[in-house]
């Protein structure tokens, strides 16, 4: 999981470049894996009424903005409800974005991307309330422990539909308690997603032997919108580096924003267009 050979950081399709096409669908994914300067096909995944794991980002089909089940003027799906607790049937109906394209079990998915090309998936949500799991934080070992067991089944699933393929496959989660369960069940490389401590998200790479980083950019020193009201002196790029982790920043969006990252020594930009690496 280094840079190319052109010195530019590795190129993710964030949801198969949600910017150009309906995010995390079949499309998306054969869209994404035609670009070829594609690296990685960034999915989500959670688990439907069932236990089947689908594609989707959100926990209410209706949209994103407001509690799982309340619609909001997006309409990402044409169905309402909570993923979670709606039979696989009625999800992998929904149509996305009015495009035609329906939430995909991911199964479907990863068949749909050529085996040269890796699938980052992230685990979003085992199928409870998302304020119980505590994102974005190192825990405890009783908490842990108790959290693992919560995600366990379905990242079973997730494993079990993934290892049929041929990719390299990469997980990463805000949940810490998703990444042990990975680990603890399979031998894909792991990657915390956080947007707050840098501390945690070092410290939980390093007890799950972790791959990578996967910092938000206003965490970058360099790039263009680094908040140094929130991650002040800290340099997440050298420290992953100095703990032998790669650096994958989300979300990027534009050619600039690329350029400043690849200055800063990010090893991979997850980007919402295809087109990042153009000048």
């Amino acid at each position: 999981m280094t840079r190319t050979v052109d010195g530019e950081p590795l190129l993710f399709a964030h949801r198969g470049f949600a910017g150009e096409n309906p995010e995390n669908t079949v499309a998306a994914a054969e869209a994404a894996a035609g670009v070829e300067s594609t690296a990685w096909i960034e999915i989500d995944v959670v688990p439907t009424a069932d236990g089947d794991p689908v594609v989707f980002h959100d926990a209410a089909l209706s949209g994103r903005g407001g509690p799982p089940g309340a619609p909001d003027d997006r309409g990402l799906t044409d169905e309402t409800g909570v993923v979670w607790e709606t039979d696989t049937e009625t999800v992998t109906a929904a149509e996305v974005l009015d495009s035609g394209e329906t939430v995909p079990l991911l199964g479907d998915l990863l068949d749909a991307v050529p085996s040269h090309v890796g699938v980052n998936v992230e685990l979003k949500n085992p199928g409870i309330d998302a304020s119980l799991l505590r994102p974005d934080e190192a825990l405890g070992p009783d908490a842990l422990a108790e959290l693992k067991g919560v995600w366990r089944p379905f990242v079973d699933r997730v494993v079990n539909v993934a290892e049929r393929r041929a990719n390299d496959l990469l997980v990463s989660s805000f949940h810490e308690a998703a990444l042990a369960a990975t680990r603890e069940v399979s031998e894909y490389p792991v990657a915390p997603l956080f947007s707050e401590s840098i501390g945690d998200a070092l410290a939980i790479a390093r007890r799950h032997d972790a791959a990578a980083v996967h910092p938000p950019i206003d965490a970058i020193r360099g790039a263009p919108c680094f908040d140094a009201s929130r991650f002040g002196d800290a340099d997440v790029v050298d420290a992953a580096h100095d703990a032998g982790l790669a650096v994958n920043v989300w979300t990027v969006e534009t050619w600039y924003q690329t350029d400043r990252l690849a200055a800063a020594g990010v090893d991979g930009v997850i980007a919402d267009y295809s087109t990042v690496r153009e000048r």
